[in-house]
């Protein structure tokens, strides 16, 4: 009887997972504070989860996870449109154009119109746009080339692509396999089935499904990867696996991590949580990635990353930084962003030789993102893969304060506070788990005292193949 109790409890855990994801993906279609229901249910999933689902086996946490992608694929993306972006790429790629040279609005790729991405402009109409894209190095002139235009669904139209050589890889290969008329529909397949992938890698690589679940059933993950298909479910599965195959094959971990940061630059930031080999083959993938399009494209090969990174506040700290911003001015404030970076650098580069690489990835990332707070919340995705992997759940309140940050856009006192508050909690829980295992390694400290055994405490102990 308490066996059949637990079982269904961990059904109906399920099945709550998959309402919360029904109803955020319904708030976030009809604008019904959007942002805070995804907070509220995020946490009412983790407490679900984590009360009823210690019954969970590897099946039901991935069959769940399947299930809580249902909803988003139901729906046109939400969050941003920036899977009409990725569709386009792969387009221009298939047609043997480049999309780091060519603009979505350039006549010359007229032929590769249709009525999903450019519902305002046929491939009979001329746009006026034409030739190799030039960006401005005046900030007022390249936000102005890079605003929408109402005839495309895609952002930035009048600019190249800033999405990494494995990026463009993946939405080829799924433009390939998608006719015209599904629009961003096999982008969010691909994005959901992703999504459950890691939940499964996730499962079966730990002792405790439950972790598991906190991603594959997180409605976070059901509105950014079967609704918006962000590639940045990519940068996670590739993140994740790099990091559980580090200790064995390093090689191997280093390959993925270099494909990582060819999805998306952030994973660069974890090169020091891995084996020197282990970072010297990332960087490697990761340049080696760029020279088909080098060739292709020349010195256009970045596309408009510069531009976007001027646009984002990245190059001069003046939008970014949320936390900083209560204390410093703009450039005092890129200064201490920067010095804070290389800090973090090397204490994860010292701390890889004492705690598992999981959790030096886990609270790097995490840290990464509360030094720059950037202004999307779906950049926060690899970091609940890895707070699931590393068993630190008090980083998840990063992604979360994300989504609410996002939601006051243009109220930087609040989103500064919000910030600082997943901080807290952060710090919060760091203290709390260090005085819990304190006294344990006392106590078996003290054990091992008046023995005829030598005392071998001091020695470095293996935990899990760090280094």
């Amino acid at each position: 009887m308490p066996g059949r109790v637990s079982s269904g409890m961990a059904l109906v855990a399920g099945g709550v997972a998959v309402g919360v994801a029904s109803v955020v993906i319904l708030a976030a279609n009809k604008q019904w504070w959007p942002n805070l229901l995804l907070v509220v249910g995020s946490l009412v999933v983790a407490g679900v989860v984590w009360r009823f689902g210690r019954r969970l086996g590897v099946v039901a946490v991935v069959v769940v996870a399947g299930v809580c992608q249902v909803p988003g694929l139901m729906h046109a993306p939400i969050t941003s449109t920036d899977a009409y972006r990725y569709v386009w790429d792969g387009r221009v790629q298939l047609s043997g154009s480049s999309p780091y040279s060519h603009v979505p609005l350039d006549d010359a790729l007229a032929q590769l119109r249709d009525p999903v991405l450019f519902p305002g402009l046929s491939p009979a109409e001329r746009s006026g746009v034409t030739g190799p894209p030039r960006l401005p190095k005046d900030p007022a002139a390249l936000a102005a080339l890079s605003t929408d235009d109402p005839r495309t669904r895609i952002n930035r139209p009048r600019v190249p692509t800033i999405y990494p050589p494995v990026a463009q890889a993946y939405v080829t290969v799924v433009a390939f396999v998608t006719p015209w008329s599904a629009g961003t529909l096999g982008l969010q397949l691909a994005a959901a089935l992703l999504a459950i992938a890691l939940t499964w890698l996730l499962a079966v690589g730990g002792r405790d499904p439950r972790w598991a679940a906190l991603w594959g059933w997180s409605p976070i993950v059901a509105l950014e990867a079967g609704n918006a298909a962000h590639i940045d479910v990519l940068a996670a599965v590739l993140i994740t696996a790099a990091v559980m195959t580090s200790a064995r094959r390093p090689k191997l971990a280093g390959l993925i991590l270099g494909a990582a940061a060819s999805v998306k630059l952030l994973p660069l930031l974890l090169l020091p949580a891995f084996r020197k080999r282990s970072g010297l083959v990332a960087v490697s993938t990761f340049a080696a990635s760029y020279i088909p399009h080098l060739i292709a494209a020349g010195p256009l090969v970045l596309g408009f990353l510069p531009g976007y990174l001027t646009q984002e506040g990245f190059s001069d700290g003046s939008s970014r930084s949320a936390i900083l911003a209560l204390l410093l001015p703009p450039e005092a404030r890129q200064l201490a962003a920067a010095a804070l970076a290389i800090g973090l650098a090397a204490l994860a580069f010292h701390r890889a030789r004492h705690e598992p690489i999981a959790i030096t990835c886990c609270w790097l990332y995490g840290a990464a993102l509360l030094v720059a707070t950037p202004t999307y919340p779906w950049y926060g995705l690899p970091l609940i893969a890895l707070a699931a992997l590393a068993r630190r759940p008090e980083w998840l309140a990063v992604p979360l304060a994300s989504y609410l940050a996002y939601g006051s856009f243009g109220h930087e006192t609040r989103q500064s506070l919000i910030y600082v508050a997943a901080a807290v909690i952060v710090a919060t829980g760091l203290t709390l788990r260090h005085r819990s295992v304190t006294p344990k390694r006392f106590d078996a400290i003290a054990a091992t005292t008046n023995t005829d055994r030598r005392d071998e405490t001091h020695r470095p102990r293996n935990l899990g193949g760090s280094r």
